[in-house]
């Protein structure tokens, strides 16, 4: 049985395979045409599926598409009609292309793939949840799908059990939590679908000085449910997010690149505390009326790791998933799991595993090389950890380039840039010479699952890098370029059995230093998609400050 999942025309698209009953390819479009969340039809990702599997396009039986057109289609004309004639601006384009799109959807599907076989469209927020549920290692569990908007949905949640989800409760357009960040994103001077994670970044250096003019915006219920007051926004007339009474309202507004000033930062804090309020009331509620303390999170909001610590300190919440690729691309992936489990009742549980791309074989890797003029040599494994964990140790910044690609936004250890986390001055280093980015953003640790409790306050297992823990008072002195300027951290755990050279190599870090951890950046600069061939992380590595470059077994050390 071969399902094959897209996501795509709206931001982050991608493209899963599942082969009976197992994910064996998941990529995002943008590693192939390097365009930062492409909206555009992944043809490659489906390509590199196939090929994976050595499969041809008609090998497979079904094909999920991430939402339902018709359902989008009815929402988008209704708002055009609702609030017609201010909508008239956001009109014009949606008609040039919805109008042929969303009534095409099926033809358009099967001319780009040229396919003949059975497709199935998912509710876009069943997507959401099957990709958080279906792989988790609950048997049941409540749900939360948070984003900006599905067809309708902006929020819903549910229950998972065995092969089955379900959303029973949902919020909808143009209520969404996820648009009011995007419009506070856009408001910052970020780029909307792609700066919110750098906004959570400034979140930790203001005060909530903002949050009672919040009040104006928005409505939090006791339940968590929420009402925005739409005479400050424009999203939904548009094609911008906010409007002129917005900006009397804060009077703060900031220019793409220019400086970023306290009042930036407080707005940003003060925006971080009312969606944690929201979602906080919301778990709480979803725990009160399940009796549930498992949770399984999915949808973009659900990225927002700082909140996502908190549910496991500040609600009943005692265990926790979130989908490591929680954005649309993930739809892709919870499409074809949807397909597999909910529908055709296979009730075997496929278990995550972010590692679903490319991956070079040594062979290409040593081919590559030999065409280049670079130096390096092949070792053997031991020796690999070896040299690059003293190489950490020696404050040098290190491109770590192993297996297969990783699945989602986060840099999990195969695609991943290393440097010391005890070097005091390593974040502002690597966001100087070598990530060229904001010098407020964070930098997240990879650290051995068995001693996160003598660094952090909570040992719960954060494999995917997707919750932010505080460190312990007498850490922060060890470990200061991932500790944030709020005491926080982003934690990725490392065992050996989900990524066993990565452990290697922090366990030997671990041996030199006696630190069990090592900062973990994403091997891209800033506004590139993390590089997904041996020619592009050379190429990276060649175009900025890091000191060597270790390729699978190769190892590459730049000339000074």
């Amino acid at each position: 049985m071969n399902i094959l999942g897209i996501s795509c025309f709206y931001h982050d698209s991608a493209a899963a395979l599942m082969q009976n009953g197992q994910v064996v390819a998941a990529v995002e479009e943008e590693r192939f045409t390097r365009k930062k969340h492409t909206s555009d039809f992944p043809r490659k990702s489906v390509e590199y599926c196939l090929e994976s599997a050595g499969l041809k396009i008609n090998d497979i039986d079904y094909i999920g598409f991430y939402e339902l057109p018709e359902v989008k289609f009815d929402r988008l004309i209704s708002t055009h009609m609702h609030f017609f004639p201010k909508s008239y601006e956001q009109f014009e384009p949606f008609a040039a292309t919805w109008f042929s799109r969303n009534m095409r959807m099926e033809q358009i599907l099967r001319e780009e793939l040229k396919y003949e076989k059975e497709l199935v469209f998912v509710d876009h927020h069943l997507a959401h949840a099957a990709s958080a549920f279906i792989p988790s290692p609950f048997e049941k569990a409540a749900i939360l799908t948070i984003d900006g908007v599905g067809e309708w949905t902006t929020t819903a949640w549910g229950l998972g059990e065995g092969n089955s989800v379900e959303l029973h409760n949902e919020i909808k357009f143009p209520d969404s939590l996820g648009l009011l960040y995007s419009a506070i994103t856009s408001y910052l001077g970020f780029k909307v679908n792609s700066g919110e994670g750098k906004l959570m970044g400034l979140t930790s250096y203001g005060k909530p000085t903002y949050r009672d003019k919040f009040n104006e915006l928005i409505e939090i219920r006791d339940d968590g449910s929420f009402k925005l007051n739409l005479d400050y926004f424009k999203f939904h007339t548009s094609l911008e997010m906010f409007n002129e009474k917005f900006d009397n309202l804060f009077k703060c507004r900031r220019e793409p690149e220019s400086e970023i000033k306290p009042e930036h930062e407080n707005l940003a804090c003060s925006l971080q505390i009312v969606v944690e309020e929201a979602i906080l009331k919301m778990v709480r509620h979803i725990h009160k009326e399940t009796g549930l303390k498992t949770l399984c999170m999915g949808g973009g909001v659900t990225l927002n790791s700082v909140t996502n610590g908190k549910i496991l300190k500040e609600t009943p919440i005692k265990d926790i998933f979130i989908q490591p690729a929680a954005n649309d691309a993930g739809s892709s992936l919870g499409c074809a799991l949807y397909i597999n489990s909910c529908i055709l009742g296979d009730k075997t549980r496929w278990k995550m595993n972010a590692y679903l791309g490319h991956e070079a074989t040594r062979d290409e890797v040593g081919e590559y090389l030999k065409t280049t003029d670079l130096k390096y040599r092949e070792v053997d494994e031991e020796t690999l950890v070896e040299e690059v964990a003293r190489m950490v140790a020696d404050n040098k910044i290190v491109g770590w380039y192993q297996g297969r690609m990783e699945f989602g936004p986060r840099a999990l250890g195969n695609r991943t840039i290393l440097a010391n986390a005890c070097h005091p001055e390593m974040k502002d280093i690597l966001n100087r010479r070598v990530k060229f980015r904001e010098v407020f953003r964070p930098y997240a640790a990879s650290v051995l699952e068995e001693k996160l409790g003598d660094y952090f306050d909570n040992d719960y297992t954060s494999p995917f890098m997707l919750l932010v823990y505080n460190v312990l008072e007498n850490k922060k002195d060890v470990i200061p370029s991932v500790t944030h300027v709020d005491g926080t951290c982003r934690v990725q755990s490392i065992t050996p059995e989900y990524n066993p050279r990565y452990y290697k190599l922090i366990k030997k870090f671990y041996d030199i230093t006696g630190v069990p951890m090592i900062l973990n950046t994403s091997f891209n600069i800033r506004g590139e998609p993390i590089v997904r061939d041996v020619k592009e992380a050379v190429n990276c590595f060649l175009g900025n400050d890091m000191d060597a470059l270790a390729v699978d077994r190769f190892i590459l050390i730049k000339e000074r």
